[in-house]
């Protein structure tokens, strides 16, 4: 026969096993989809920022010379010369260098300027940053930082955003 005593033992032991499996199942769950977050390029930029980063010699294995120029050395591709400045079908533009996904093919107009032009990118892919010299917005993916272009705000093209994402094509993959 158990004694109030061992009774009293055995509830608190289980209510203890009880918040440590939960709080375990909690960790689990957190690390798997932290995982699938990471192998799919979505979420924080943060989160995958740390799976893209890559020594100069990993990317100059993985990209083109010319991707290596516009995409790791800032570099720009010359006007016209690009793939996707007249492409039109409806799918997705992703980083070339990680393969996050950048910007819906319902957002890219003809601006003639020479490059691919969208007005918007997908929540949380594209990072802005200031230019040195403040005249200019530099893009960059928000996940492995390759360079895309520069984005130019008030312009008075007629998108929702009036704003114009000049990118470089070479710094584009597009997927239907």
């Amino acid at each position: 026969m158990v004694d109030a005593q061992s009774w009293s033992k055995v509830i608190v032991d289980e209510k203890i096993f009880e918040a440590l499996m939960h709080r375990l199942s909690v960790l689990f769950l957190f690390l798997i989809l932290s995982s699938i977050v990471v192998i799919r390029g979505g979420g924080g930029a943060s989160s995958v920022m740390a799976s893209m980063e890559k020594a100069e010699e990993e990317w100059r294995a993985i990209l083109s010379p010319e991707q290596f120029r516009i995409l790791r050395k800032k570099g720009t591709e010359p006007p016209g010369s690009g793939k996707y400045d007249k492409f039109q079908e409806d799918g997705v533009y992703e980083c070339a260098a990680c393969g996050t996904p950048l910007y819906k093919s319902t957002t890219k107009f003809n601006s003639g300027c020479g490059w691919p032009a969208f007005y918007e990118g997908l929540p949380g892919a594209i990072k802005q940053t200031a230019d040195a010299d403040g005249r200019r917005i530099e893009i960059t993916c928000a996940a492995c930082g390759g360079h895309l272009g520069h984005v130019f705000k008030g312009e008075g093209f007629r998108t929702p955003t009036d704003e114009r994402h000049c990118v470089n094509s070479i710094s584009l993959k597009f997927k239907s």
